[in-house]
């Protein structure tokens, strides 16, 4: 099977907007064959992601929590400490079906 490549524009877009769409293009959801269970969708190259439109507010006050699984293990980071592609790519990995097509999914994203 041939994938086409698609390039995405972030420049002035907000970055769920931009996730929603990533998404959509890996899953294969604008194909008029998709199906759930195959990984059809398109290969997908996001420029220009430090144009991308950033609410000040929620970039200073967005916390990502996880925990090590022993006591005490609540680990918290801020959105300041990730890089503007690690933030998106977090965004569209949450955004994909949690099977395991999702990480072959995820190696066609290419943020530049």
């Amino acid at each position: 099977m041939k994938r086409e490549i698609r390039q995405i524009d972030a420049a002035n877009k907000t970055r769920g907007r931009v996730a929603t769409g990533i998404a959509e293009l890996l899953m294969g959801k604008d194909k008029t064959s998709y199906k759930p269970y195959n990984d059809e969708g398109a290969i997908v190259e996001v420029i220009n992601i430090a144009a991308m439109k950033v609410d000040p507010k929620k970039a200073t006050k967005t916390e990502f929590l996880r925990h090590t699984q022993h006591p005490g293990g609540l680990k918290s980071s801020m959105a300041t400490d990730y890089t503007p592609a690690e933030l998106l790519r977090k965004a569209v990995y949450n955004m994909l079906p949690k099977n395991s097509l999702r990480r072959a999914m995820l190696k066609r994203l290419t943020i530049k």
